[in-house]
């Protein structure tokens, strides 16, 4: 009897009834598929669903079309419209200003008190920028707040010029509403509403300057701010930051340093500055702060108005401190006729000067814009 194990699996015969039936379950699985397959493009091509079978709802919407019976009016035919009393108070009149005209009530001849006169500004990449009128008028004439001579003949003058304005928009409007019209007002280029406070300034008559930072001895360690010109910078660099300073604002008459020791006794730095601003008719005020400054015989080459402040008032900043600064200073324009002090926009330096400058005149003295004094 053949054993089975010793059988080749080829010569081996299955069993009549153990043999498995063969399933094509891969075949079966595809047919389905594609059976689903065809049935859904059949609905897309046969059946118009814009929404693709996605359940929806109708809801009814009131409309709100011509609902606004101002606008309506408005559009449809005239209608009266009553103003604020407090912002028109009643008695006012509005004066028709012709447009395209030259003579006196014209828009051009109106006087300029939210920025830069037209024919006095150059367009640049930063912004508008001061320059000489085609006439030959200059920033610092056109911007300069008017002396009357007779109310000066005879009186010692003193300057006095605020600064450190423009950043704390309300610290600024309270001293530009406290401080005497005949103060000037120095803004730092750094602001977020400098077009604000600086036409709050002007509109209230205060003479304005700009505030531009240049490196003092111990930069970087104390740096006047951002767009400062340094001493070793190319030339065309520091006059980009120079223009990107200017056209901060518009209506100034000229510029002060904020720092400056190592800048300003920088001859080959400082020297295409000064001339930039003589081109431009701008004057330079000089703070005072450093006995190295070469601004004077600069200013002098290049035909800029020129002053040196003589005291810093309010390096100690108390009330008593102040006044008695205040009280040098008069001394200074009595015995020279003129004097300039600089004092920062601090609360308690703003009152000071408010106060002390209501007795002037019967001490002889007259206060006047930084412009007045500066050749």
């Amino acid at each position: 009897m053949a054993n089975d194990l010793t059988t080749p699996l080829t010569g081996r015969k299955r069993k009549s009834g153990s043999q498995r039936p063969h399933l094509p379950v891969a075949r079966t699985l595809f047919a389905v598929l594609a059976l689903i397959a065809v049935a859904f493009v059949l609905r897309l091509v046969l059946t118009d669903d814009p929404n693709g079978g996605r359940p929806s709802q109708e809801v009814a919407i009131a409309s709100t079309r011509n609902s606004n019976e101002v606008a309506n009016q408005v559009s449809t035919g005239p209608v009266t419209i009553t103003a604020d009393p407090q912002q028109f108070p009643a008695g006012s009149s509005i004066t028709s200003v012709p447009s395209g005209t030259s003579d006196a009530g014209s828009i051009a001849s109106l006087p300029d008190i939210f920025g830069a006169l037209p024919e006095l500004s150059e367009e640049t990449g930063a912004g508008p920028i001061p320059r000489i009128s085609t006439t030959g008028q200059t920033p610092f004439a056109a911007y300069a707040r008017p002396v009357d001579p007779a109310t000066t003949s005879g009186m010692a003058m003193i300057a006095v010029v605020v600064t450190g304005l423009g950043i704390n928009e309300q610290g600024s409007l309270d001293a530009i509403d406290q401080l005497p019209d005949a103060v000037t007002l120095a803004f730092a280029p750094y602001g977020k509403t400098l077009t604000t406070t600086v036409a709050a300034a002007r509109s209230a008559g205060h003479e304005v300057l700009l505030e531009i930072p240049l490196e003092p001895f111990d930069f970087p360690q104390n740096d006047p701010g951002p767009q400062t010109l340094l001493t070793g910078e190319p030339l065309r660099a520091n006059l980009e930051k120079l223009f990107w300073l200017m056209a901060r604002f518009g209506g100034y008459v000229g510029v002060i340093n904020n720092m400056g020791a190592r800048f300003t006794a920088s001859a080959a730095d400082f020297s295409p500055v000064m001339e930039e601003l003589g081109a431009r008719g701008l004057g330079y005020l000089d703070d005072g702060s450093s006995n190295r400054s070469l601004a004077n015989q600069l200013a002098g080459g290049n035909k800029v108005p020129f002053s040196r402040a003589d005291l810093v008032i309010d390096s100690n900043p108390s009330r008593q401190a102040i006044l008695a600064a205040l009280a040098s200073l008069e001394t200074r324009a009595l015995e020279n006729g003129q004097a300039v002090g600089i004092v920062s926009a601090l609360p308690i330096s703003v009152a000071a000067v408010t106060e002390w400058s209501r007795e002037l005149e019967s001490k002889g003295i007259v206060l006047v814009p930084a412009s007045a004094l500066m050749k």
